[in-house]
């Protein structure tokens, strides 16, 4: 039974990622493994974890888009944006109809500059901002770049709005949240969130922690998905035994293909790695599965 793969985890809520992970790395029983994008312990949903070999395409469901399901209290700003966070302000939320909201939604459409939250994972000079949110320390954040590809509404009450949120990576959905309410006017802070994609992989698609605990080590090992699973849209070249050795060795194998960034490379129906062709038509190794 492979220990190398990917699991699509359904995390409760209550746990941070690393600890839901501890616990999958328990029933498989297998060392090597990281999840591809922390999601905050109030949150729910759709988390990947990669073991063995597979860790080497992390990075690439890192940069991925991811699709949540939020939802957002009107009138109520908090001091980490969640619910959990201590209150700071409120005020009535006011008689928004769907024009005011949807006028305001479509402010956050598309690339957008955001301001990190100061209760995240980002480091300034060295040290965890939500380290130093909670020495009630508050630094300067520079807006970074990102992109909201899609916002729905999808429930609205006198107190509360239901977002859907499609969304490029290192966005934050608590900031969002937070700027929505500013931009409304009332504040607002986020009460749940939910991830239903991450790149390719579906929330319908992933196991609970619950039900991976229930399992024998055999059972569990049999739910992990094969590395490349991964990365669907990238192309794919068979190569022969002799140019799978050259490959191994990290010399090139000319291929008469045009350039192509990114390619997974198989031969004889085994996955060997990811790879590009460069302008010659020549394939380089970008790296390599044992």
């Amino acid at each position: 039974m492979s220990t190398d793969g990917i699991l699509l985890l359904d995390k409760p809520g209550g746990l941070t990622s690393n600890a839901a992970l501890t616990r999958a790395k328990r029933v498989l029983g297998i060392r090597k493994a990281g999840h591809t994008g922390a999601l905050d312990p109030m949150a729910t949903g759709l988390l990947p974890l990669c073991f063995g070999q597979a860790t080497k395409v992390s990075a690439f469901l890192l940069d991925a888009d991811k699709r949540y399901l939020a939802e957002l209290k009107l009138g109520a700003e908090t001091e980490s944006g969640e619910a959990e966070g201590e209150l700071i302000a409120s005020q009535p939320e006011g008689a928004y109809d769907d024009e005011t909201i949807q006028a305001v939604l479509a402010l956050f459409r598309g690339p957008i500059d955001q301001v990190p939250p100061m209760y995240s994972a980002l480091k300034h000079q060295g040290r965890r901002l939500h380290e130093l949110a909670r020495a009630g320390i508050e630094v300067e954040r520079k807006p970074r770049p990102v992109v909201i590809h899609s916002l729905e509404l999808i429930e609205r009450s006198a107190e509360r709005l239901t977002l859907r949120v499609d969304c490029s990576k290192g966005t934050y959905i608590r900031s969002l949240a937070v700027d929505i309410g500013k931009a409304l006017g009332c504040g607002a802070h986020l009460t749940a969130l939910r991830r239903e994609d991450s790149g390719p992989f579906r929330l319908a698609d992933a196991v609970t922690l619950d039900r991976l605990q229930a399992m024998n080590q055999e059972q569990a090992r049999a739910m992990l998905l094969p590395a490349d699973a991964a990365l669907p849209d990238w192309a794919s070249i068979d190569i022969d035994p002799q140019a799978a050795a050259d490959i191994g060795h990290g010399r090139g194998v000319a291929t008469g293909r045009d350039a192509e960034d990114r390619v997974r490379i198989y031969s004889d129906g085994r996955f060997l790695g990811l790879g590009r062709i460069d302008a010659w038509g020549v394939l380089r190794v970008r790296r390599l599965f044992d």
